[in-house]
């Protein structure tokens, strides 16, 4: 086992004789000792000014006082353009999104209102709006019906309510311990499979309520028995069908009229835009009107669904509920909750930030997921995370700051006080066209699936699976498939990670002009003997020959792939060179049980083996950015393997070590030093004050790593001159270089 590193890591030329450092110092008149990390230093490092890092830490909870002292008139009416838009198209959404949770419409106008008007004080993206989404909405409806089925005493919105407290509790503490890189494991297949098979399942439970027929199937079954039941009872559709239908069919003309309108009148486009984006809005007012033409004689027994009567004001506000049973209730489904609030708001804030030039802080996000959901089951909300329509609305409508959110509130507000006497007469088909018509978009198109294909078949097939999944069973099976799938994926990648033998190839940089060239320079690279890497097939690289190896990793060294990268390595070695003995093994006895031989190995011996014994590994570490204890204990057990091997110890040289606590790991076994010294290294010119002070004026070379480990380089070809200096004479024979390659 490779024994404990002691944290004061004080290295001294234990294997680089004096001679060797004279030698050196000769050259360059200079010497360079590395000084390797230690706990205590990086403690240090990161402890270093506590009260400010502590006053930093809560000073980024509250990103607004960084820019609200700028507020200005300019930011002011461009934020109540964009805050009036959002307000006037998130009241409908709310109130139709609500029915997905199994919720009375006034549930979604408190979860928009909280939304609003809380995360604008936690915000890092000017663009996201917080409130009821699709998928959210859907799932919180799955949640309660499950819970109120084995707990009928529990009223749905207390259920939502508690929902929404823990999970928000559990997000918060996630952005205040600074785990927001968990929703970097969630890969951009798993997400689009999620929002195609929610789109595809909300699509298809409401498509019932949009033709009328609802009443008589369970729009909660899995999409394909809903697709299947509702052909079985389509006799049973109304008045509501013409309803749902124009309404749909409205919805979609409008936008291609407005889209095709903005293009053919640009000097227009922004007036088009606004008629586009309040398409949602003009249809429910004038189904309002279609529907009250037809009810309005007998309002207890309409002709048409309606949305009834919606309380005015905040009817719920209060501690929300929650005991230990409701708790263990929804236990269950509190990982899918989160996640679906983490994913779906994160990855649409970082969209929008890449879209319009800045950076959002995930960590910070999450805070404010977190802090909404736990205060908005305080006014009555359920769960409600970031919105992808009202986002794209609210940047295209042109907003500068979170403080738009406040002129949405403020809308919102006036519905709840105001306009509840007008949403009593609602279409409840029209509400669907307009959950259909949301969820539309979510839905993944033709040249993203392409896309999918060409990058990788592995994630497009996993794509499928998540939305096949999410049709023949539900959401939560969907995200867990995909989500699972796409983990599994990563640690195979992981743990089958190749390494590379590479070869030397001469090239020449070539500058082309409009009738000739300019030859520029001539250097070395390094490429795959197999040219796995798509390099040209007719360029033969020079393999290094001699007993010396050149083994590229491309991957962190760590105990998942550790052994599969050693086993390549070795497997190569061993059928590429000979033994260093004839016969390692003195009798029948001596020999191990799984030693591939007969039992006269003496007759099995080449005689005229004209392999090389192994002489040196050089491993190129460019790529590697970690090194764990289980890695290295595979490069200590195979460096006494191939030592018994060669019967000799056998060099192994490093290229690319970009982390210092990789060298302290490797220094701490052994690697990096060697009995001959330095043979060759890499200098470099410097100037002023090389030596205290004294000639400022003077150049000098000196070396670039660390004097004492001389088998830590540079670059691929110091490495490689290394070794070919170190061969035994009568091996030095074969030994490839700039003029013959």
């Amino acid at each position: 086992m490779a024994g404990p590193i002691n944290d004061d890591v004080r290295l001294c030329p234990i294997s680089t004789s004096a001679d060797a450092l004279a030698r050196i110092k000769t050259v360059t008149h200079h010497e360079y000792f590395e000084s390797y990390p230690t706990v205590k230093s990086w403690m240090k490092k990161h402890t270093n000014n506590p009260t400010q890092r502590i006053k930093n830490y809560f000073i980024s909870y509250l990103p607004f006082l960084s820019w609200i002292y700028r507020y200005n008139l300019t930011w002011f009416w461009s934020d109540v353009i964009a805050g009036v838009t959002v307000g006037a198209i998130v009241i409908p959404q709310s109130m139709a999104y609500a029915g997905l949770a199994k919720l009375a419409p006034q549930f979604g106008l408190y979860s928009s209102f909280v939304g609003v008007m809380i995360y604008w004080i936690f915000a890092t993206s000017k663009d996201i709006t917080i409130g009821p989404v699709a998928v959210m909405s859907a799932l919180t409806g799955s949640v309660v019906e499950a819970v109120h089925k084995d707990h009928p005493g529990y009223e749905l919105h207390v259920i939502a309510s508690a929902l929404s407290l823990i999970s928000g509790c559990i997000v918060f503490a996630l952005g205040m311990f600074r785990l927001g890189f968990i929703v970097e494991f969630i890969p951009l297949p798993a997400l689009a499979a999620f929002m195609t098979g929610s789109a595809l399942s909300i699509a298809m439970g409401q498509i019932p309520t949009l033709m009328g027929n609802n009443k008589y199937l369970d729009t909660r079954a899995p999409t394909y028995l809903v697709f299947g039941n509702f052909w079985k009872q389509i006799s049973h559709c109304n008045l509501n069908a013409a309803l749902g239908l124009t309404s749909l069919f409205l919805l979609y003309f409008i936008r291609f009229i407005c889209t095709r309108a903005g293009k053919r009148f640009p000097k227009r486009e922004k007036l088009f835009f606004f008629f586009n984006t309040l398409r949602a809005v003009f249809i429910i007012l004038l189904y309002i009107l279609i529907s009250w033409l037809i009810n309005r004689h007998d309002p207890d027994h309409p002709r048409t669904a309606i949305l009834g009567a919606v309380p005015r004001g905040f009817q719920n506000m209060g501690v929300p509920y929650i005991d230990s049973t409701l708790l263990s209730a929804f236990t269950s489904y509190l990982p899918l909750t989160v996640i679906v609030l983490l994913i779906e708001h994160v990855a649409i804030a970082k969209s929008f930030g890449r879209i319009n030039n800045y950076a959002i802080d995930p960590n910070q996000e999450m805070v404010g997921i977190g802090v909404t959901n736990i205060f908005g089951p305080f006014f009555g909300a359920y769960p409600a995370t970031g919105s992808f329509s009202r986002t794209a609305i609210k940047s295209k409508a042109g907003v500068r700051t979170p403080l738009a959110d406040i002129v949405s509130g403020s809308v919102i507000i006036l519905g709840i006080y105001v306009l509840t006497g007008i949403f009593y007469w609602i279409s409840q088909a029209s509400l669907a066209a307009v959950i259909i018509h949301a969820v539309g978009d979510l839905i993944v198109g033709p040249t993203t699936l392409k896309s999918f294909w060409q990058v990788n078949p592995i994630e497009f097939f996993i794509f499928w699976a998540g939305v096949l999944v999410t049709i023949f069973s539900n959401i939560e099976y969907g995200i867990y498939v995909t989500v699972i799938s796409s983990g599994v994926l990563l640690l195979f990648r992981i743990a089958k990670a190749r390494g590379q033998f590479v070869g030397r190839v001469l090239v020449q940089q070539v500058k082309l002009f409009a009738d000739d060239y300019e030859h520029l320079t001539t250097r070395n690279i390094y490429v795959p003997l197999d040219h796995s890497d798509g390099s040209n097939p007719t360029i033969i690289p020079i393999s290094p020959g001699n007993g010396i190896f050149i083994y590229r990793l491309n991957e962190s060294f760590l105990y998942p792939n550790a052994n599969h990268y050693i086993e390549l390595l070795v497997e190569k070695l061993f059928r590429e060179t000979k033994p260093g003995k004839s016969n390692c093994y003195g009798s029948l006895g001596e020999q191990p049980w799984n030693l591939k031989t007969s039992r006269h190995p003496e007759r099995d011996t080449q005689k005229d083996d004209s392999r090389p014994c192994l002489h040196a590994l050089i491993l190129d570490f460019a790529g590697v950015a970690h090194l764990d204890i289980t890695g290295l204990q595979n490069l200590v057990d195979v460096r006494q393997q191939l030592d018994r091997y060669a019967n000799k110890r056998v060099n192994w040289h490093f290229v690319g070590l970009s982390n210092p606590w990789l060298k302290r790991a490797l220094v701490s076994v052994g690697f990096g030093s060697s009995h001959e010294g330095h043979t060759v290294f890499s200098v470099a010119n410097i100037h002023d004050h090389i030596d205290c002070g004294e000639n400022d004026n003077a150049v000098a070379l000196v070396p670039i790593l660390d004097s004492n480990r001389p088998l830590f380089h540079a670059d691929l070809d110091e490495a490689y001159e290394a070794a070919i200096t170190s061969l035994p004479a009568k091996d030095n024979a074969v030994i490839f270089n700039n003029n013959n390659s």
